[in-house]
């Protein structure tokens, strides 16, 4: 069913429920569209939400509706992956019918390295864990590389895109990286994890590694099969160096 209109005389719609960049998976599943109070709103009013001109569904509004705003659900199957325009229209007893301004809406479903679905636990297996140097990996993490830090590289993952935001877990600490750029899309991302970072998380036989991804519009990717490092207690260093040595360091960078 289509509607036109020369002159939209009402308020566009807007998302009630959805992350403010777009409509992601998790808000696909019980999106709902808010219509403000509107001139004349009454009881017995028929409102008529529409999705790329498609016809959604009906609301006839109460004495309780009335002048609250009013939301309608949007069934998942209306909702795929890139912009779309919503709209409703207003049909009154004595009147002409009266369309809303459209809003337009941008949908992502693709999440960072897979579907939900397909993830078991906490842990994503469509993410490669974080590459790391081999001889890094089998010795350990001697003085000399707490001094200038650690190169890791994370492989590009499956649905990567302009704006995703990678967080890199070193043990308990956290370091988030600048969001991805266009040009860095299906490209290795290289990160150096400075010394602040590896001090802070301390000693650790087995030091887990990992890392996971926020999109624009909120999908989150879960955490990468972590990787294991050796940063060792018979390395003194660590238990001699001060965090304000290190103050001079140069900030962690992505090469």
């Amino acid at each position: 069913m289509t509607c036109k209109s020369k002159s939209p005389e009402l308020a566009a719609p807007t998302l009630a429920n959805a992350h403010p960049a777009g409509v992601n998976i998790a808000s696909a599943a019980h999106l709902e569209v808010a219509i403000a109070p509107y001139p004349g709103m009454d009881p017995g009013d028929l409102i008529e939400l529409f999705w790329d001109n498609c016809y959604v569904g009906s609301h006839v509004l109460s004495q309780k509706d009335v002048p609250d705003p009013v939301t309608m659900r949007v069934p998942e199957s209306f909702i795929v992956n890139g912009t779309s325009r919503i709209h409703y229209r207003v049909m009154q007893v004595g009147r002409g019918p009266a369309l809303s301004a459209k809003q337009p809406v941008r949908v992502k479903l693709d999440c960072p390295g897979g579907q939900p679905s397909a993830l078991s636990g906490d842990e994503n297996q469509g993410l490669a864990p974080v590459r790391i140097p081999v001889t890094i990996r089998r010795q350990g993490v001697n003085p000399n590389q707490i001094k200038r830090g650690v190169p890791l590289t994370i492989e590009p993952y499956l649905n990567m895109a302009a704006g995703d935001a990678v967080t890199l877990r070193w043990g308990d600490v956290r370091m988030d990286l600048p969001a991805l750029t266009a040009s860095e899309v299906g490209q290795p991302i290289n990160i150096w994890v400075p010394p602040q970072i590896i001090l802070e998380a301390g000693e650790d036989l087995r030091l887990e590694v990992t890392y996971c991804i926020l999109d624009r519009v909120g999908n989150n990717s879960l955490w990468a099969p972590p990787r294991t490092l050796r940063i060792g207690s018979a390395n003194p260093y660590l238990k001699n160096l001060s965090t304000e040595s290190l103050m001079a360091a140069e900030p962690s960078r992505r090469k």
